[in-house]
């Protein structure tokens, strides 16, 4: 019997969804996100930048983390330019580190208007093929290997750098539409050209800037294969990234799981557990201060709302007629208690009384006075380093891994 080629999500949201102008993640609130999306069995998270000093000591920890089985089985990837410079450096920062993808413009654009002369056509393959096969050579796992641009550029140029970067060794080639130019008819024809010649699982990176990019990359994704071979959606929770922002990872799952012709036609990842949704779209929103669309799919207060009389009716009646599928799947549905009494939290100045009683609330206890000593010293700085309340996880997670927090925290300017 033939294998089914598969589906797989790829969350960015550690690497595309912080780069949103004017807001930013914590490197606790990044090492809770991978915690979640691990969870909710996403394949792989792209958790950040090898090359960037003060994402070193997350990057780290995150891996110590994975090698003790916290994060796993999803993969931490690291993003670097398509240089022999940055892959040294990654290794450097980073020894650790499996998973890379390496990015480089491939468009006629990017190429005469942003390198300005300093790599042609050629060149650009070529300096992709040196990275490429020195990331393997110094013990990547995985490599992808990234066409910035890919959507506005030149067909037969794209499949001559595909082409070379598989043997170079790369792992998979990821197509960007990184301006959202694609339409999902276009990006389905060029992407079964790109798998049709390559013969390489395709990763599908998409921009909203036309408000097409789940749309677009399920198209995508439907392209690679319908010709043969895997494919790994790129995204990020709650629709987060730079601009008008990249494919939500919930919408997208929902697409798949839900939408007509996809469903029944096409395996999605059997890891992905969709109950996670409602607490990572939470967190991510907390996270980063931007509040979730009323209509937001799956997770949007209106997500189930029913008021028009004959709307209502019709969901009481029989709820698929007005849901195509239910809110417990998304866990929603359990009440939420806001305690309105009197509040013990603990923050940057926090003492160790107040401090004893929200961690018996939680049910965390400790050894001894000495143990709690050095979780409130990192709760304090867990809050200094979030510049806002930590949540119930997050307080879980420094008393479970203080000496991982600890490192998360560290930054050597």
């Amino acid at each position: 019997m033939k294998k089914q080629n598969k589906i797989y999500m790829l969350d960015v949201t550690n690497r595309d969804g912080v780069q949103t102008s004017r807001i930013c993640l914590s490197k606790l609130q990044k090492t809770m996100l991978n915690i979640f999306l691990n969870k909710m069995g996403v394949s792989q998270s792209e958790f950040g930048f090898p090359v960037t000093r003060h994402e070193i000591s997350y990057l780290n920890a995150n891996l110590e983390l994975a090698e003790m089985g916290v994060l796993s089985p999803i993969r931490l990837s690291g993003w670097i330019r398509a240089t022999k410079e940055d892959v040294q450096t990654a290794f450097k920062n980073v020894p650790r580190i499996k998973y890379l993808n390496l990015s480089i413009s491939t468009s006629d654009q990017m190429i005469v208007n942003k390198f300005k002369g300093k790599l042609d056509h050629k060149a650009v393959i070529e300096e992709m093929v040196e990275a490429t096969k020195l990331a393997k050579e110094l013990g990547a796992e995985g490599v992808g290997v990234n066409a910035e641009d890919a959507s506005r550029t030149k067909m037969a140029y794209l499949i001559e750098f595909a082409q070379a970067a598989k043997s170079a060794g790369a792992d998979r080639i990821r197509y960007c539409d990184t301006l959202g130019f694609d339409s999902p008819f276009s990006i389905y024809e060029r992407i079964k050209e790109l798998a049709q010649s390559v013969g390489l699982p395709i990763e599908i990176h998409c921009h909203n800037d036309l408000g097409m990019v789940v749309a677009n990359s399920v198209a995508g994704a439907k392209a690679a294969v319908d010709f043969g071979v895997d494919a790994y959606v790129n995204t990020c929770v709650n629709g987060m990234g730079e601009r008008a922002g990249n494919a939500d990872l919930v919408s997208c799952i929902l697409a798949f799981k839900y939408g007509s012709g996809l469903s029944s036609e096409y395996a999605l990842d059997e890891k992905i557990d969709l109950k996670m949704t409602w607490k990572i779209s939470k967190y991510a929103s907390y996270a980063f201060g931007v509040p979730v669309p009323i209509n937001q799919p799956g997770v949007g207060a209106n997500a189930f709302a029913h008021e028009s009389g004959i709307h209502a009716d019709g969901a009481l009646k029989d709820r698929r007629n007005y849901e195509l599928y239910d809110f417990e799947e998304l866990g929603r549905g359990e009440p939420e208690i806001i305690d309105t009494g009197r509040q013990i939290t603990t923050g940057e100045y926090s003492g160790i009384k107040g401090f004893r009683n929200v961690y018996d609330k939680l049910e965390v206890l400790f050894n001894d006075d000495r143990e709690a000593a050095k979780v409130l010293e990192l709760v304090r700085y867990a809050n200094v380093h979030n510049q806002k309340p930590l949540v119930e996880d997050e307080l879980r997670f420094v008393a479970q891994y203080p000496d991982i927090a600890k490192k998360i925290f560290t930054m050597a300017p």
